[in-house]
């Protein structure tokens, strides 16, 4: 396995293998001694394991670190938990991955690489070590109405989201979608690690389930997140069809479904990540009348989804992560409408 990276790597013109280690123990030792640009880093290692290396690591000399993990849920939660820890990504490995068949994602992996460099280490261990608690005090406003809230996020998302969602109010009182870019499985984890730390339930999203408010639904890896009327009630589905910005879940293909739905009662946030999934999607938000927020350069790992929104025009809003909920709050709160106990389809 070792081997396979290194090759892939040093084959490239513009980075080279300076040292490989076959635990986190000595892991942790050559990045203190060789002071390396980029570190791959496996999740199940000897003597210490990848979360426990890079958090020594993080703390001791903070680098940029890209986990590379197997499809188990035990190693897609503990992939999230890196990424919330400071590590830059990801990728997932193939079937067989001690032979050939990792080449498959060596594209995605040299792409990452080259990606890292271009970010501050303050970014990756910035906050990094905050314990975050889930907050009991429900706070004292009522939004009603029906409206929703659409969150698009990629490279940092985790992060950036474990800050937002968790600072979201019990009662928020309408439903939040997110569309993060992940495989199967890590979603799932994202998910459930979310649930774990947040007033709100997180969960991932199922085909048919009715739209319910104070839930918040993570689009599934590998499926865009749809919404369509039945019945005068607003149903999920997951959908095939093929890739969006190169990407599967998408942004665009979820905010313009429910942006046609929910109209200018439509708030969309446009997080951390590399390419421009989302910036249609915040077209369709505005042109329907609803408000989009974009990341600022300041709290993003990867300035690239809302940088796309802001020079585009269509952010109402550019703010640090840690804004973010109140904004919603806040936005939410304005103009509210009629109560109604379930939502309908207009």
């Amino acid at each position: 396995m070792r081997m396979v990276l290194k090759d892939i790597i040093d084959q490239q013109p513009d980075m080279k293998v300076i040292a490989i280690a076959k635990d986190g123990e000595e892991a942790v030792e050559k990045v203190l001694s060789l002071k390396p640009d980029v570190i791959t880093l496996d999740i199940e290692m000897p003597r210490k394991n990848g979360l426990e290396a890079l958090t020594e690591i993080m703390q001791k000399f903070p680098t940029r670190v890209i986990m590379v993990s197997s499809l188990t849920s035990k190693d897609a939660d503990i992939t999230i938990e890196c990424l919330e820890k400071g590590a830059f990504d990801f990728i997932q490995k193939p079937a067989g991955s001690t032979s050939w068949t990792f080449r498959d994602v060596q594209d995605e992996l040299l792409k990452k690489i080259r990606e890292s460099i271009n970010v501050p280490i303050e970014k990756l261990k910035a906050l990094h070590f905050l314990e975050r608690q889930k907050i009991k005090k429900r706070t004292n406003f009522n939004i009603i109405g029906q409206k929703i809230v659409l969150i698009a996020s990629s490279t940092g998302g985790p992060r950036s989201l474990d800050t937002i969602i968790t600072q979201l109010p019990e009662n928020l009182n309408v439903p939040v979608i997110i569309v993060q870019h992940m495989p199967p499985g890590f979603t799932k984890s994202l998910a459930d690690r979310l649930d774990k730390i947040s007033n709100l339930k997180v969960k991932e999203a199922e085909d048919g389930e009715l739209l319910q408010r104070n839930v918040v639904y993570v689009a599934p890896g590998d499926y865009h997140l749809g919404l369509k009327q039945d019945a005068h009630k607003i149903k999920l589905f997951l959908d095939k069809s093929e890739k969006i910005n190169n990407v599967r879940p998408s942004a665009d293909f979820t905010f313009d479904l429910a942006s046609e739905i929910f109209k200018e009662n439509t708030l969309a946030a446009i997080l951390t990540g590399m390419g421009r999934d989302g910036a249609k999607g915040a077209f369709k938000v505005k042109h329907y009348g609803g408000k989009v927020i974009a990341e600022s350069k300041e709290t993003c790992v990867v300035y690239g989804m809302p940088k796309i929104v802001v020079e585009e025009g269509y952010a109402d809003f550019v703010l640090p992560n840690y804004q973010i909920p109140s904004k919603i709050v806040e936005l939410l709160s304005k103009n509210s409408g009629g109560e109604s106990s379930e939502y309908k389809s207009k």
